[in-house]
């Protein structure tokens, strides 16, 4: 697979934050927004970013926004949306609330991806992340299907496509640790910026 030419990056940023409590996009560590760090660490890797939010405030990031086309579907619908307005083969999906996601882990999902896997994931500790994971283009269809029959969860979606599951060290499990409520951010935050 040749860097930058056969990727597209994904980033789900249309939830409700509804445990947080304020929009998690807009949430920085350091100097930088949740979506501005996961857009730098997908940079060197990808021909093109997409944010897929309804969200018209998240224009301000300067990255083309893709509206969901079910609305209040969950991820699976954002991940649709997304493989919908893509170019690329291959697309690497996120959740926008996994702000320590470095350029290294991306680089292992790339590195150590099957071709032949329509979905490829990140597992750490035991744990599979499919909203870190590498998407072919024709899931749309199965995820499509899914969608008619009122099914929203990303993991029946990931079951059916039996996917190639990708283990890393548990020395990366911060990178993808998803942050959802404010207590969580700000223990993270602190320890980040201490």
């Amino acid at each position: 697979m040749e860097k930058q030419q056969d990727i597209t990056g994904i980033i789900l940023s249309g939830g409700k934050s509804s445990r947080m409590g304020t929009d998690k996009a807009f949430l920085k560590i350091g100097n930088s927004t949740f979506i501005e760090r996961i857009a730098a660490a997908l940079n060197p890797f990808v021909k093109d970013i997409m944010i897929v939010s309804d969200h018209k405030t998240h224009d301000a990031f300067g990255i083309k926004r893709i509206k969901d086309l079910y609305k209040d579907a969950g991820p699976l619908s954002g991940i649709l949306s997304g493989l919908n307005h893509s170019k690329t083969e291959n697309n690497i999906v996120l959740s926008c609330d996994i702000p320590f996601i470095s350029g290294t882990l991306i680089r292992q999902l790339i590195t150590n991806h099957k071709d032949d896997a329509l979905i490829n994931q990140i597992a750490c500790n035991g744990k599979t992340m499919p909203l870190v994971a590498m998407y072919k283009k024709q899931c749309a269809l199965q995820i499509k299907k899914q969608l008619a029959h009122n099914e929203r969860r990303v993991r029946v979606l990931v079951s059916e496509l039996k996917p190639h599951t990708i283990s890393i060290n548990s020395k990366y499990n911060l990178m993808i640790e998803n942050i959802n409520t404010p207590k969580h951010y700000k223990r993270l935050k602190h320890e980040f910026e201490s």
